[in-house]
């Protein structure tokens, strides 16, 4: 899911968007047009769903909920540190996975925290700019929004490890799962869209640029190189 992504490249991007063309989005009228479906899709559906969600599900439950998925992507996040030959890093999320979902009843509570195991987000979409993959061309998924021609070959590796895809046989019950936490990351997002449409005058422009720095900045793990021309892993 590309919300989460998202959200951080939001509140790293806090001016407003140039609109002239950019080199790294040749396939701009395609995609602006799967934004608009996307966009469309998730005014009249996911946003208000999620607002239903915020508003009358149980403290706790939501709660309960983003702690369980969020034990699966730190499972997965894991995997891709060591991945990425980050031995501390992998270590210390091994330590949470195992510490939540023992202690944390299945990962619904978040026990590792207040132990000081801290999280680290990571995709395969990063192990392979780590491994200096270029990033291709921009390039928005149906449904599940910004991504590169890197990140969504890594996001389908992302789809297919990820533990509630390959250990839950009910269809309708993983389905289930994830529209469940599809809802909970989009919940997340909702005190963002006052902002964003205060700053942006072009909001898919503003969205791209937001996300490719925010990628590039996650690649090189908060130390981007100063010049885009020298970015081994074309971001």
């Amino acid at each position: 899911m590309r919300f989460g992504v998202l959200l951080c490249a939001l509140m790293l991007n806090g001016c407003a968007t140039n609109i002239q063309a950019n080199p790294k989005d040749p396939w701009e009228s395609m995609n602006r047009k799967i934004f608009e479906i996307n966009d469309s899709v998730d005014q009249a559906v996911v946003r208000p769903v999620a607002i239903v969600y915020k508003d009358y599900a149980p403290d706790l439950a939501q709660k309960g909920i983003n702690n369980f998925f969020g034990n699966l992507r730190d499972l997965w996040s894991a995997v891709n540190s060591a991945f990425q030959l980050k031995p501390g890093q992998t270590a210390e999320l091994t330590g949470r996975v195992l510490v939540n979902t023992t202690v944390g009843v299945l990962g619904l509570f978040d026990p590792a925290s207040r132990l000081d195991l801290n999280k680290h987000r990571e995709d395969f979409g990063k192990t392979l700019g780590y491994w200096g993959l270029p990033s291709g061309p921009y390039l928005v998924l149906p449904f599940f929004g910004p991504s590169t021609l890197r990140d969504a070959s890594g996001f389908v590796v992302d789809v297919e490890l990820n533990p509630t895809f390959h250990n839950i046989r009910d269809v309708p019950l993983r389905n289930g799962l994830y529209v469940i936490n599809a809802v909970d990351v989009r919940k997340g997002l909702l005190g963002l869209e006052d902002n964003l449409n205060a700053i942006a005058f072009d909001k898919y422009s503003f969205i791209r640029d937001a996300y490719l720095q925010r990628r590039q900045y996650e690649i090189y793990d908060g130390n981007p190189p100063e010049s885009d021309e020298t970015d081994a892993a074309g971001e």
